[in-house]
């Protein structure tokens, strides 16, 4: 009996392996975030780029006006998340960028995120406090994140001339990264005459031209988005882009040979996504095309995990969602486009093209 018992003592005791280690990776994730957003905001590794030398962290303390015992505590687990690199000297330790770090955390890189990590942190951080009343009403939660009313999207987006800027900023670090694999997924050189609709910072644009010289782009957005994107974002030699304002949900779209739906769909309900399309539709030539750029979920909705997170801040910050290839197909055949194909890049966006037949 006693021998029973100790059996059954044995096999309540947990086992070895029973640690929960992702649980705790998971809990603990937003802290990594955090390192990442406070060591871009306060310069530490524009610092270290400038120097051109490895720095101590009392060096980099000075220079980023902060505290030495904090510092040296950032740059350990700057260190410890490899975005750093430590070399000793005279008992001393010296902190270099890694080649990662100098390419995407620094402000001046031509691939810099560093806006974008701004917006993460500033804006949707904010707005993921309230995930759980997110879910439970099914609705984004502007309203207690930024004290703003959110029945109209894009007021609350850019309730600031400042945040506007941000968000554009965001968009403009993004397709420096992704955007030359979305415009050459597919041959888009039969479209001459291409119309970016909600084309922001023209980033798109940009990489429309770049790949295809024969091509002119229109972007159409807002007239407030129209003026602070001329006035940031572009120069004299963007000469092959030109502007159109207007809200693509009210106004006469211009006439193009190719529409661009980047990063747009995914803010709406599958009610508005038609109604859009179906006017793209209405303003298309026969044999013009719709091309969607989105972040694609498994035909079954069982990842890419990015995609499944991405979706809950498409509910915590918009009207939308994140969906299918076989979805956006078929929002594009409810609005009348047919022979709708897509492909994967294999990074963040991958797109959906949809034709007006000929």
């Amino acid at each position: 009996m006693a021998e029973c018992q100790e059996v059954g003592s044995s096999e309540r005791k947990p086992a070895a392996d029973r640690y929960p280690r992702k649980i705790l990776e998971y809990m603990e994730g937003f802290l990594i975030s955090k390192v990442v957003f406070s060591s871009c905001e306060l310069g530490v590794f524009d610092v270290l780029l400038g120097a051109e030398r490895p720095l101590s962290a009392e060096e980099i303390s000075q220079a980023v006006g902060a505290s030495l015992d904090g510092i040296e505590r950032l740059l350990a687990a700057c260190t410890g998340l490899q975005l750093l690199n430590t070399h000793q000297d005279d008992r001393q330790v010296l902190y270099s960028n890694t080649e990662q770090a100098s390419i995407y955390l620094t402000r001046s890189s031509p691939l810099s995120l560093y806006q974008s990590i701004q917006y993460s942190s500033r804006t949707i951080y904010l707005c993921w406090h309230y995930l759980t009343d997110a879910v439970r009403s099914g609705r984004n939660q502007y309203e207690k994140a930024f004290g703003v009313n959110s029945k109209d999207l894009f007021q609350a987006l850019y309730r600031s001339d400042e945040e506007m800027v941000k968000f554009m900023q965001l968009m403009n670090s993004i397709w420096n990264i992704c955007g030359k694999d979305v415009v050459t997924a597919f041959d888009l050189s039969p479209f001459k005459v291409i119309c970016d609709l909600g084309g922001c910072s023209g980033a798109l644009a940009k990489q429309c031209t770049s790949a295809y010289p024969a091509c002119t782009v229109t972007i159409f957005d807002l007239p407030n988005v129209v003026q602070t994107s001329r006035e940031h974002f572009f120069t004299e030699a963007d000469q092959r882009i030109g502007f159109h304002e207007g809200d693509f949900f009210k106004d006469p779209l211009p006439e193009a040979d190719l529409y661009i739906l980047a990063r747009i769909l995914h803010d709406w309900t599958d009610q508005r996504c038609i109604e859009l399309l179906s006017r793209i539709y209405a303003a298309c030539k026969p044999g013009s095309a719709v091309l969607l750029v989105e972040a694609l979920l498994h035909g079954d909705g069982s990842g890419p995990l990015t995609v499944q997170l991405y979706s809950l801040n498409m509910l915590v910050q918009t009207e939308g969602r994140e969906r299918t290839a076989a979805q956006y197909a078929a929002l594009l055949t409810a609005a009348g486009f047919s022979s709708v194909q897509h492909r994967l890049t294999g990074k963040i966006y991958d797109i959906v093209l949809g034709h007006k037949e000929a």
